[in-house]
């Protein structure tokens, strides 16, 4: 399935059912690219749809809440419902949204949004955070050299 910034798309089956899964591939140990997954600070960077985040957690964990402003309008309540191995979804206004993830690899990270299949139309969203994901990561490496 074809998608934007370098990203690509299938129709997997996850722990939470088949979803279509977007990736792309990072040049970055897998700690670092969970990291920016993970701290609610950068949401905003890297989530095209996400303009504010308000949490008490700035590293999520199961159980985690907050509210996220969307597209610099309405605002949302969030609980994270899983969050281990790599790997965390979540609920937005009591919807099931999409799912993250990180894929070490021997030649590299893979960060993945699991997307379900009626929300298709997100696929160009989430390839976008996928670039903007990498992007953060190569910026972050060119501050430590």
């Amino acid at each position: 399935m074809w998608a934007p910034y370098g990203a690509r798309a299938t129709i997997e089956q996850t722990p939470d059912g088949r979803r279509i899964v977007v990736r792309r591939d990072v040049d970055a140990p897998a700690d670092a690219v969970w990291d920016i997954l993970t701290d609610t600070e950068q949401w905003p960077a890297w989530g095209p749809s996400v303009s504010d985040v308000e949490c008490d957690d700035q590293y999520i964990e199961a159980g985690t809440t907050g509210r996220v402003r969307v597209a610099d309008a309405a605002w949302f309540p969030f609980e994270v419902t899983s969050c281990e191995s790599y790997r965390w979804t979540w609920t937005v206004a009591r919807l099931t949204a999409t799912g993250h993830r990180v894929e070490p690899g021997p030649s590299g990270t893979v960060v993945a949004f699991e997307i379900p299949p009626l929300a298709a139309g997100y696929v160009p969203v989430c390839a976008r955070a996928c670039a903007r994901i990498n992007e953060l990561v190569e910026e972050r490496k060119r501050q430590t050299e």
